[in-house]
């Protein structure tokens, strides 16, 4: 007798993007794919889930004008599935242009929670943890996880999503904004919630997670040792039970990944809409039989890290066996938000760049030293500019620069903040942030050489070109980010509140002032020329024994 199936079968693809921040511009193409998929799908009795894994919104002129309206617009059209909650999500502050809560009756997470009553899809937040109630958020539209009953070829097959955000989220975001809420471990409750939803009749179980690594190669699946197995993605994967989920969708670190990890599926596919990632299911009698994890697919094949081509010029090949065409309704709401911002985006500021300036987020870059120049050019009261790598979000291109470029390059609202401290104080700043993996502090105004004397990382400051005196005071000019208590670095030195003046003046919008008189033309070439930090290797600087010390010194 000819067998007869169990259950369901087919095939179930699982379609992942991460960390958009705003850039609208290839949305409409991104739908041209999944559409593409849903009919290759549709054909052969299968499903697609789309979902994302977080910081959808800060970014660019055409979503922050309208605090991420558009986005949730385009991602409605889309059919989102679920979208995790990264930690950029929590930017924008109250509804309005503060960033921050100015009165007692502004909601620190208004934008935010505005955005996500405007979605057809729910965000998922299974570890935000509300330290009024020690529950987890309670929003309208706020899950911890959902369960989906696929219809179709697949019908009755239930899926389970869990989402959660990074444990750097309090202070990779303005931390007045995150006040009052914490981050529960995510292994935890992963694990937790994983088990709910089997419990529950899930087959599948899937996690959306602002969490990531980075991967070099994604050409072999099973082959991680080009993954950054210290990021924080491996120790989550390390902390579950084996078997509680099979896909994980990443984010957070803009990296790829498409590796199988101790039995799990996990995608993470670059940033700002530049790729999207894909693992295919196979479901045989109801259960779930293998998964193909696909490379991440560029929307624009001739895309690379620090030249996206304009998406005038995208001309993807065909996929699923159909060519892919801009989705119309998608390109009329991205379309509608680009005329928002075009007057401000077109503006030239006077100065044309002789090539690409570009960010680096771990290393000392052209774009921080430039824009800590400009900062501290345009707070002459301070002896010393500080920014951090994080901060850096995209490379100047060459030619005239216009203030939408600049935008890109520094899209967060913060505000100058000058901070009062030693010359020790601002050694240690120096020196500890040298001596971690995270990013780079760029500053300007000071000249730092750091070398290995023994077990110690010594560092030579020079500020305007003088040897740094420990017991002298110095003004540094930095963002409200920063002196608030985010990355962290400021806050260790318990620096008491009369140290630090907040300012109601955008960083960003003084530099453009700067350039504005400045004129003429920057080479990026020659900003490196005087470099700020000194020191051979690579960070972080380790001394001593297993850090290379005096015969094999990373920092010199």
């Amino acid at each position: 007798m000819p067998h007869r199936s169990a259950g369901p079968t087919g095939t179930l693809t699982i379609l992942g993007t991460n960390d958009l921040h705003g850039a609208l511009e290839r949305v409409p193409l991104l739908a041209g794919f999944v559409a593409n998929v849903r009919a290759a799908r549709a054909a052969d009795g299968g499903a697609v889930l789309l979902v994302d894994g977080g910081d959808l919104f800060q970014g660019t002129l055409e979503s922050n004008l309208g605090e991420g309206v558009d986005v949730v617009r385009a991602y409605n059209a889309l059919g989102y599935t679920a979208s995790a909650i990264g930690n950029h999500e929590f930017d924008y502050g109250p509804v309005g242009p503060a960033v921050t809560a100015k009165t007692p009756d502004d909601d620190p997470r208004g934008a935010l929670r505005a955005r996500i009553g405007e979605a057809k899809f729910p965000f998922l937040a299974a570890n935000i943890i509300d330290e009024a109630t020690h529950a987890r958020i309670d929003w309208p539209n706020t899950r911890a996880s959902l369960l989906v009953t696929l219809d179709g070829g697949l019908a009755g097959v239930k899926v389970g999503i869990v989402g959660v955000s990074t444990e750097a989220t309090p202070y990779t975001t303005m931390p007045a904004n995150f006040k009052g809420l914490s981050i529960a471990s995510p292994a935890e409750t992963i694990a937790r919630e994983a088990a709910a939803l089997r419990a529950q009749g899930a087959t599948i179980v899937i996690a959306i997670a602002h969490i990531g690594s980075e991967c070099k190669d994604v050409t072999h699946p099973d082959a991680v040792s080009s993954c950054d197995k210290s990021a924080e993605l491996f120790k989550v994967l390390g902390g579950l039970p084996k078997g509680a989920i099979d896909v994980f969708v990443a984010g957070h670190t803009h990296a790829v990944v498409a590796h199988n990890i101790d039995g799990v599926a996990v995608i993470e596919s670059l940033s700002a809409g530049r790729a999207f990632g894909r693992v295919d299911l196979a479901i045989a009698d109801g259960k779930l039989a293998s998964a193909k994890i696909s490379p991440p697919q560029l929307l624009c094949p001739l895309d690379g890290d620090h030249n996206p081509i304009p998406v005038k010029d995208c001309h993807p090949d065909a996929y699923e066996g159909r060519a892919v065409a801009a989705d119309a309704a998608v390109q009329q709401i991205v379309d509608e938000a680009i005329a928002k911002a075009g007057e401000r985006r077109a503006e030239k500021l006077g100065v044309t760049l002789a090539a690409v300036v570009t960010r680096i987020y771990k290393l000392e870059s052209a774009e921080g030293d430039l824009f800590t120049e400009l900062m501290l050019a345009a707070s002459p009261k301070s002896q010393v500019a500080l920014t951090n790598g994080g901060g850096l979000r995209a490379d100047l291109p060459a030619g005239a620069l216009t203030y939408g470029a600049l935008f890109e390059a520094m899209p967060f609202d913060n505000h100058f903040a000058y901070v009062q401290v030693t010359g020790k104080q601002l050694r240690t700043l120096v020196k500890s942030n040298l001596q971690r993996g995270a990013g780079i502090f760029s500053w300007s105004g000071l000249v730092a050489k750091a070398r290995c004397k023994g077990d110690e990382l010594d560092v030579e400051i020079k500020v305007a070109g003088k040897p740094l005196r420990d017991d002298a005071p110095y003004t540094i000019a930095t963002s409200d980010f920063l002196a608030s208590g985010g990355d962290g670095a400021l806050k260790k030195l318990n620096l008491p509140a009369s140290a630090t003046e907040m300012t109601d003046v955008i960083i960003r919008d003084a530099i453009a002032d700067v350039l504005r008189k400045r004129k003429g033309t920057i080479d990026p070439a020659k900003i490196l020329e005087h470099k700020r930090l000194d020191y051979q290797g690579t960070r972080p600087l380790r001394c001593g024994k297993g850090g290379g010390g005096d015969d094999e010194p990373e920092a010199k």
